[in-house]
């Protein structure tokens, strides 16, 4: 080999080979691994003859392999190619399942007009389809110069709770989401009121006593019941009980006139007041009429100024439409798209809620959540869920998304700002035989200097810790390297020990490197929860959605502060969630 080359270099020189022949049926071609070595090292194209040399020499040794060989060996070898190698898949696919044009311009849009609106219902924790769906309405209030309000839509008591206002607000503003108006439907219940007021007196709304079982057959059959022709003063009157709290839950509501032989079944004559009699967390007992969502929203449109909707697919456009033509307020212009799903983690707050009461997670902000808290919690930066947005756009057709495609843009938004840690998940005990009493200084990051260095000592004849799936593929005689370290020799190995040899400091880039950590007193006994998906394929709860991995980390863990997140070489990304735990982002 050409003495131009150094160890590394021709390490990298075997990695391209080996890659390149996995790509190629067994085959790797010399020119493609000289364009990678150069491309890696500028420098050595003024010894371009050598390093074709080099990579000739390597090339057929590595051609000489089958193909089995060749994908065992650089797997063994260089696992962070592989990694890289699908983590291109993964950001390929992104590509290719993003839309041309994610956000297509509005209809009757003007710049500096625009006035948008984020309407959370305060009955649960924020999750990741409002985040996303709060991404876009930011993105065109940015794009038209426009307003954005933040507006509660809590008119039912008996859901909404005053943490939930404050999840919204929280995970919108760790979303850099800045909105320009913040207010609760409740502190308009007496406008809204007057509106209700006036569908009855013009006719178009009515007091309603039948129970909910007998308007459902209706509704279904298309016949209008009894109480939809009583006279105007009737509702009103009753209309006015219902104010006074004459009339208990249930006993009226006030509909709208609808078509009962209309096929949208939300226009045959829907509920738009309603009883609660319940505590109401910021009006207190001031109200017990409530109108329902869409009466508020065409309300509170109008209140607002709202010029443009953008809004999730499960909600009917025609009512709304039907409602605004009879209070006779302006058009909105409403644009609709597929709720954003994530494979295995519902996001309907009906279907996480159970999970939550029925302990089958800890906590709204359990890391397998798919809540605000709960992604936060994991390690999901709030700047990759907004380029995943923007990336993925939004669509009308219904879609699933992978989380490995918002893991993928994590990882690349992590990589260069996370300090590397050793950590042995696992652990097997190794006592190294002739080793010299040794003190390395290893980067904290390959090529962010500015993370600094960390010393590890290390005693003469260690007892050294490495991971059970690294020991279990080798057999006695085996080579291999503590990465940074030394070289090693395995001699004999048991079922959570084994007995080694030093075997000198020189760096070859055959030998597999294995991530350790000293057993001394210095260690940090760490466990890492692994979160994933919270229903399998048959939509059944996964009993194995979280594991969790108990091992060592180096003496240097103990410097992390909670919430800081770093890489474990060879495992993944962690973000430290308490003294000694720590929760995997992704690997």
């Amino acid at each position: 080999m050409p003495t131009s080359l150094t160890a590394d270099q021709l390490k990298a020189m075997e990695k391209h080979a080996l890659l390149n022949a996995v790509q190629h049926d067994g085959k790797a071609e010399v020119g493609a691994v000289v364009s990678k070595t150069l491309g890696e090292s500028p420098t050595l194209r003024s010894s371009a003859k050598e390093v074709g040399k080099a990579a000739a020499e390597v090339v057929k040794r590595v051609n000489s392999l089958s193909l089995p060989e060749q994908q065992s060996l650089l797997e063994e070898r260089y696992p962070e190619a592989l990694e890289a190698k699908e983590q291109k898949k993964i950001e390929r696919k992104m590509v290719e399942e993003a839309r041309e044009e994610q956000l297509p311009p509005l209809r009757g849009a003007v710049e500096g007009k625009v006035v948008l609106r984020l309407p959370p219902e305060p009955s649960g924790y924020m999750h990741i389809g409002h985040a996303m769906a709060g991404v876009i309405n930011d993105a065109y209030k940015r794009f038209y110069k426009g307003e954005l309000w933040l507006r509660f839509e809590d008119t039912n008591p008996k859901k909404v709770k005053k943490a939930y206002y404050q999840s919204f607000r929280d995970g919108y503003s760790w979303l850099g989401i800045a909105w320009d108006h913040e207010k609760s439907v409740s502190s308009d219940m007496e406008i809204i009121y007057g509106h209700a007021r006036r569908l009855i007196e013009q006719g178009s709304a009515y007091a309603c006593a039948c129970p909910a079982d007998r308007v459902k057959k209706l509704r279904f059959e298309g016949i209008a019941c009894e109480h939809r022709d009583q006279p105007i003063e009737k509702n009103l009157e009753i209309w006015e009980g219902m104010l006074a709290r004459k009339y208990k839950e249930g006993e009226y509501v006030i509909r709208l006139k609808g078509d009962m032989a209309n096929l949208d079944h939300s226009l045959r004559d829907p509920n738009l007041m309603r009883v609660i009699d319940f505590p109401h967390p910021l009006v207190g007992t001031k109200y017990v009429v409530w109108p329902i969502y869409d009466l508020e929203n065409v309300v509170e449109d109008r209140i607002c100024g709202v010029t443009h909707v953008l809004r999730s697919s499960e909600f009917h456009v025609a009512l709304q439409d039907k409602l605004r033509e009879l209070l006779g307020f302006p058009e909105v212009f409403v644009e609709q798209f597929s709720r954003f799903n994530f494979k295995g983690t519902p996001v309907q707050k009906r279907l996480l809620r159970p999970l939550v009461e029925e302990k089958v997670v800890a906590g709204w902000d359990d890391p397998r959540m798919p809540t605000i808290e709960g992604v936060k919690r994991r390690g999901i930066l709030p700047e990759a869920i907004r380029q995943f947005t923007m990336l993925v756009g939004y669509t009308k057709t219904e879609h699933t998304f992978d989380w490995s495609l918002l893991f993928a843009v994590n990882r690349k938004m992590l990589d260069p700002i996370s300090r590397r840690l050793f950590f042995v998940p696992d652990p097997v005990q190794v006592k190294v035989r002739g080793a010299p009493e040794r003190a390395v200084s290893i980067p904290f990051h390959p090529t962010q200097e500015k993370f600094g260095k960390r010393q590890i000592s290390v005693a003469g004849d260690p007892s050294i810790l490495v991971p059970s799936s690294d020991i279990s593929t080798l057999k006695a005689g085996d080579l291999f390297r503590l990465m940074d370290l030394y070289n090693v020799r395995l001699i004999s190995k048991g079922d959570r020990t084994a007995d080694a040899e030093y075997a000198g400091d020189e760096l070859r880039y055959d030998l597999r490197k294995l991530q350790w950590v000293p057993d001394d007193e210095e260690k940090e006994a760490v466990e890492v929860l692994e979160p994933s998906e919270l229903y399998d394929g048959d939509g059944k709860v996964n009993a194995n959605s979280l594991v969790v991995k108990k091992g060592f980390a180096e003496a240097s863990f103990s410097e992390l502060k909670v919430g800081e997140i770093v890489q474990f070489p060879r495992y993944g990304f962690v973000r430290v969630d308490s003294p000694g735990v720590c929760i995997l982002a992704h690997p």
